[in-house]
């Protein structure tokens, strides 16, 4: 499965951090299973003020304002938007990636 992943992530970063990719699938764990769940949604508000909340803030430990953050998040949408069904994992990775936090999940 993590092999999708690090396609799909490879299309957006040229170099692909395949310890992070692992520890962001432990991380949503169960969630992946839910195709619902495991998409993002960025023509949903509630949709990003969960990613905003619970990954940028709570798992990331990031404190900017949430202007910026929603920024972020925008940024990311606009990156993915040829892809109408936005992978979490891919989405996660790629603010992670941002944020220079990938190594919170490579060990």
């Amino acid at each position: 499965m993590s092999k999708e992943y690090i396609e799909d992530i490879a299309r957006y970063s040229p170099k692909v951090d395949e310890k992070a990719v692992s520890g962001i699938i432990k991380h949503l764990g169960i969630a992946l299973r839910s195709k619902d769940a495991s998409l993002v949604s960025c023509s949903s508000k509630d949709e990003l003020a969960r990613v905003r909340d619970s990954w940028l803030k709570k798992k990331l430990a990031l404190a900017d304002d949430d202007k910026k953050l929603d920024g972020a998040i925008k940024e990311i949408c606009e990156k993915m938007k040829a892809v109408q069904s936005k992978n979490r994992v891919t989405f996660y990775y790629l603010l992670a990636e941002k944020y220079g936090k990938l190594d919170l999940f490579s060990s």
